[in-house]
């Protein structure tokens, strides 16, 4: 079954679009984003907004019709290669395949100060229920913060004998939440930690299909729990020691 974008009514294909041209506010301005997004393959496109950014930019909201369709059961979702594993289970599989707790470290690195989404995967309370790895019995987390420098994290791990780093990043403004992630693998390779770890990164712009480009064991994007972080290290260890 194919599907269209809904708005006001089934199967209209309407779409709100935002963005920024390097023009001044003004007719011309408004034109210009009219034309742009019937060449984006927009039908009837309308300004619903328009407001100066500065002297020389403007910010567009628009509305517009699309003809495409998609069919959603065409589209190949890739398994999960880890199973998600219940509170005790993951405890468990550590307990008995590592003896010991597995210990992990968690930052923010570079010039992002949002923590939140590091808290939550990271902190006892999680978020929506869903408890932090700090829960787990058989997890020693370390939560470094915020805007931490690569080579800080290169030490904990090392102090801490760390099996598993975790990075989360959420500004992205010239793709600095790339631009971070490969600084902190670098430094582990460097230092030659990378390959005795496990390489996790996060945050709302990343899909998993990232982690062979950025040289990262797994990474995890927009909605992911604590208890499927947990599950992923319990089973990542599990495999390593087994192998």
């Amino acid at each position: 079954m194919n599907v269209k974008p809904y708005g006001d009514a089934s199967d209209d294909g309407l779409v709100q679009l935002s963005f920024t041209l390097p023009i001044e506010e003004g007719e011309r301005a408004r034109q210009t984003a009219l034309e742009l997004a019937r060449k984006m393959g927009f039908q009837s496109p309308q300004v619903v907004h328009m407001k100066a950014m500065g002297p020389d930019f403007t910010f567009f909201v628009m509305y517009g019709s699309t003809t495409h369709v998609v069919d959603p059961e065409a589209i190949e979702i890739p398994d999960r290669e880890f199973p998600e594993l219940a509170y005790s289970e993951v405890n468990r599989v550590i307990r008995e395949k590592l003896k010991r707790r597995l210990v992990v470290v968690g930052a923010c690195t570079g010039t992002d100060a949002h923590t939140v989404g590091l808290d939550a995967i990271l902190s006892m309370k999680g978020f929506a229920g869903d408890k932090g790895l700090e829960y787990f019995a058989g997890m020693q987390v370390v939560n470094m913060g915020s805007q931490v420098d690569p080579s800080a994290i290169v030490e904990m791990v090392r102090a801490e004998r760390a099996d598993a780093v975790l990075v989360s990043q959420v500004v992205t403004q010239r793709d600095a939440h790339i631009h971070h992630l490969k600084e902190v693998r670098d430094a582990l390779v460097e230092a030659g930690e990378r390959d005795r770890l496990i390489l996790v990164g996060g945050g709302p712009r990343f899909t998993p299909e990232q982690a062979t480009e950025l040289g990262y064991d797994r990474i995890f994007g927009r909605g992911t729990k604590p208890s499927e972080v947990a599950s992923y290290l319990a089973w990542a260890i599990s495999n390593r020691i087994s192998a």
